[in-house]
């Protein structure tokens, strides 16, 4: 019965000529896509075995219409590009242990082995190959002295900044490479650099120095992947465990204890009981890294943790934002909240998208209630002004860090206001958006969503009320209203032609105007307008 309805189709001539041909392209060209992303180890072997059978049915079904011919030849094309998914190879890629390299950097590691050097891809870029992540970036490692690597690609332009770390930039098609000669190191008194660097000369001993396991391992076409400290077993466990001595990794640079919170909560690993000892009892040797690599670290990491993590590494949190430690356990003694204020605080920092401006605020949003904090003769508690207060202390936070001021300033401004009323009232809800913006409201709206979903004792009403502020929010973007002066269908330029003085009374007026269009009590009318600007200069 099924043939014999596609031989009903294939005899259609519209279907022939025109539906099952367009079927067939918008196949190959999607199967292709998925050939050139799975050539690149970044693409889904299930996307790409869907979209060759789909072709390879469409193709065959158009052998009944006038090109079958060219079909028929895309088919075979198509059959004969099919990788082999039993033995999980991948197009471009001779066997499973392989992994795949930009040609610059193939370039880069052939040139220095032809001049009689060893050289690996290393670190992060091997750790992703094996987690089945597409790599950001390639770190090179050779048995060249930072001179010799410099010989090698004298041809090229080359950044000379790192040399004296062992590390050579070269420049190719406008990118450039990390080449860093095999190294032991000191510690990082300055939080920056090694103190000293010796060259070695083994890809082992370099591998040695590195913090965790899952990033000492390194690659080279040939050679296949070097991994003498179990990296590749770490990875397959679930395990984030440090080489060596933990201790000793920890004390050379105290920001390996922040890179692994982040590199836990980015692939899901589990801190081996030794290593996890030593991050949290050294914490606070992170009190004298950089301010600097501390923010570049959290803003990495805030996007990605969940409330397990934020309670699960509490101990090294709340090390590098103190502000954060009176907040654990810290019982509010109220009836609208069933968690103590650090639980609390990181259910709402989970409840935010990963923006990164709303996960600041989450985190901070309700820092100033400890300093606040007061209770009643019913032992009620109650945190007067906890908001400004919050903000005030998320102001310090952020200067300290060195945050970008454009940060700081919006994620001072969320907190500030994640008290501030958004009710279902469409004057009061022009007038925010007027003062505040679009993006601002929502993120507003967000916060105090995720805010009281973390309470632990939400009542339906409080979801309905955000859902209608949602609806009214969107009825207004979609009234093309007038949120701001420069909204009104005058100017100042026409109130001065009333005959007005310039000065301060033209902005009153202006904004007297806006109150009154978005409390629509006049309509924004340029006639109407102008009358009622002449009554107010007249009372002025």
């Amino acid at each position: 019965h099924t043939v014999a309805q596609y031989r009903i189709w294939g005899s259609d001539p519209q279907w022939q000529l025109y539906f099952f041909p367009l079927l067939a392209c918008i196949f190959l060209m999607l199967c292709g896509y998925h050939r050139t992303a799975l050539d690149l180890s970044s693409g889904s072997r299930k996307a790409f075995a869907f979209c060759n059978q789909a072709a390879l049915f469409f193709c065959l079904v158009s052998l009944w219409g006038e090109n079958w011919l060219f079909y028929l030849s895309m088919a075979i094309w198509n059959v004969c590009n099919i990788p082999s998914f039993k033995t999980g190879k991948q197009p471009g890629v001779k066997n499973p242990g392989e992994m795949y390299l930009p040609e610059a950097v193939r370039f880069c590691i052939r040139k220095l082995e032809k001049a009689g050097f060893e050289a690996y891809a290393v670190g992060g870029c091997v750790r992703d190959h094996l987690l089945g992540l597409q790599p950001h970036d390639y770190d090179l490692c050779t048995s060249a002295t930072p001179e010799e690597t410099a010989q090698v690609f004298s041809q090229y332009s080359l950044v000379h900044n790192g040399e004296k770390h062992g590390t050579i930039g070269v420049i190719l098609k406008g990118q450039q490479y990390e080449i860093t000669t095999f190294r032991s190191e000191g510690g990082y008194t300055d939080g920056r650099h090694p103190d000293w660097v010796n060259f070695v000369s083994t890809v082992q001993e370099d591998l040695s120095r590195r913090d965790f396991t899952v990033n000492a391992m390194a690659y080279a076409p040939g050679k296949g992947i070097i991994d003498p400290w179990g990296g590749k077993k770490d990875l397959q466990r679930g395990i984030l465990r440090a080489v060596g001595d933990p201790e000793v990794r920890f004390r050379e640079d105290s920001l390996r204890i922040l890179r692994g919170v982040r590199f836990a909560v980015r692939f899901g690993l589990i801190p081996e009981r030794d290593t996890e000892k030593a991050m949290e009892e050294l914490a606070p040797l992170m009190d004298g890294l950089a301010r600097e690599r501390v923010f570049d670290e959290l803003r990495k990491l805030l996007p990605l943790v969940t409330f397990g993590d934020m309670q699960r590494f509490a101990p090294i949190l709340t090390q590098v934002i103190p502000e954060l430690k009176p907040m654990v356990g810290f019982e509010q003694h109220s009836p609208h909240h069933a968690y103590d204020l650090y639980t609390h605080t990181a259910h709402v920092v989970e409840a935010v998208p990963n923006k990164l401006t709303l996960r600041w605020a989450a985190l901070l949003h309700d820092i100033g209630k400890v300093p606040t904090f007061t209770q009643d003769e019913n032992g009620r508690g109650h945190f007067y002004s906890h908001a400004e207060e919050s903000a005030k202390m998320a102001d310090d936070i952020l200067r300290r860090l060195k945050a970008p001021n454009a940060l700081r300033e919006q994620v001072v401004m969320l907190i500030a206001g994640h008290m501030l009323p958004l009710e279902p009232d469409k004057k009061l809800l022009r007038r925010r958006l007027g003062k505040f913006g679009k993006e601002a409201v929502y993120d507003l709206l967000t916060l105090q969503k995720a805010d009281f979903s973390a309470k632990g004792t939400g009542t339906e009403q409080e979801a309905d009320s955000f859902t209608q502020v949602e609806v009214l929010l969107a009825e207004i973007a979609q009234e093309d209203a007038c949120l701001t002066v420069a909204d009104l269908a005058l100017n100042g330029r026409d109130i001065l032609a009333l005959g007005a003085e310039p000065g301060p009374h033209i902005g009153a007026c202006m904004t007297h105007l806006l109150t009154q269009v978005q409390d629509e009590i006049l309509p924004n009318d340029k006639t109407v307008l102008l009358d009622a600007a002449k009554k107010f200069l007249r009372e002025f």
